[in-house]
Formats: C-alpha cells, structure tokens, sequence
C-alpha cells in the first residue's frame, strides 16, 4: 500500500497519473500484483533443501499444493474485478492456467529457486495469477490459509510444467491434468463459494459480503465491452 501511494504521489508531482488497474488498455498486457511467499522453521527456508520438486521440503511442497489446489477460490479474492479476467487470458504474462513450474513464468505458481549459492535464502514460490484490484490484507490472508489447509493434508504438487501450457492443445493440457481457471469473475466467485476451507477462514458474514460484491460487479458490468469495463475501472485502482 505504501509503495502504491508513493507511485501515485510521485506521478502526481510529475503531471501524471499513474493505474494499478489489472487493464488500462483493452488490448494492452495489463498490470499484475505478483506475491511471493516462503515458509520458514526456525530460521531455515522450508523451501531449500528438501527432496521434493525444485529441492522443496515436504512441508513447502505441502503449503504450495494447498495454494496451486485453491486457486479457482482464491481468484475471487485475489483477482476480484471484472478487469482482472481481461488480463488472465493466454499470451498476456498471466498464466491463466493451474498448473506449477519451474522458473516458468507461464504457469500459475512458480517455484523459484534463486540464484546459485543463494537458495536458502531466496527459494520461494510466486503467485502470478493476482492483481492489484485486490484487497491486499485479504489476499495475503487467503493465500496463507489455503497454504496452511495444505499443510493440514499434506499432499503433492503435480508434475512440474515447462512450457508455457497454452502452446500446448486441449488434449495435451487435459492428458497432463492442466486445467483453465476461472475465466470471468462469476466463476472465481461461484469456485469461491463452494470452498470450505476459504469460507470458514473468512468467517460465514466476511464470506458472503465477498461473494455479494463479486456479484454485484459482474452484474454491473454484465452488457459492458471491454473497452466500457477498462474506462469505468481505469481510475479505480
């Protein structure tokens, strides 16, 4: 927040304006708000020196596949606008499919590793599907509850993607167990909705005011193009 405001201050000062709008032009790449997370024991990166994919920790495999597994939910929060759905589209640097790679910047979650020598400090996973129409207090909260459902369970990540899953067809995303995510905001909202884990995290009041104002806005901008949502959501954010 205080970074955002700094922007808009010093582009003020400057004569300019500045947008964290997900879309300033309809046909532009748009503006994302990336997060990345690690978890940490004892002073020790979970996510370095382990066995699992990229030298994870069961522990940190565990916390990211309980995040890559929610992201159809948490999209309603971390991508809570209607704009945020004309950016999550295939070549656009927003990796609109759930899926988890490498260093691969085309994948929903990317695990990184850091640089040689540096990866017990730098390894971290990076959530690249979010943007800045989000609330960001509860977009942190709601990535770390669905990391922390992860731990609950411990489960595995899928196998890891190296390429960029929309050069691959329908039938190959499907063989490799590649889904889409939520191409319009109803859709995170609904996948939101039947979430459990998310809802009872949020609480049964917080749960359904997130829900009714995802609703309200798709509502809103239900007859608009794409050209109408970017102009009434350019300045917004």
């Amino acid at each position: 927040m205080l970074v955002r405001e700094t922007i808009r201050a010093l582009s003020a000062d400057r004569g300019l304006r500045a947008s964290f709008s997900p879309k300033v032009v309809a046909d532009g790449v748009g503006n994302g708000g990336h997060v990345h997370l690690s978890i940490w024991r004892g002073g020790v990166n979970l996510h370095d020196g382990g066995d699992g994919p990229c030298g994870m920790t069961d522990a940190a495999e565990s916390f990211a596949a309980g995040i890559l597994h929610r992201l159809p939910a948490l999209l309603a929060v971390g991508a809570p606008s209607v704009a945020s759905y004309l950016r999550l589209v295939p070549g656009h640097w927003a990796a609109p499919f759930q899926a988890c790679g490498h260093e691969n910047r085309e994948t929903a979650l990317r695990l990184i590793t850091g640089s040689r020598g540096e990866e017990g400090r730098a390894a971290n996973l990076e959530v690249k599907v979010l943007d800045q129409s989000a609330n960001p207090y509860l977009c942190l909260a709601a990535l770390i509850f669905a990391g922390l459902a992860g731990l609950a369970r411990p489960s595995r990540l899928p196998a890891l993607v190296d390429v960029d899953p929309a050069w691959l067809s329908e039938d190959e995303r499907a063989r490799r167990g590649i889904p889409e995510l939520p191409g319009t905001l109803a859709e995170a909202t609904d996948a939101f909705e039947a979430d459990a884990v998310l809802g009872a995290a949020f609480g049964p009041e917080l749960a359904a005011t997130v829900i009714d104002l995802r609703r309200a806005e798709v509502a809103r901008f239900a007859d608009s193009s794409p050209q109408e949502i970017v102009a009434a959501l350019r300045w917004v954010f």
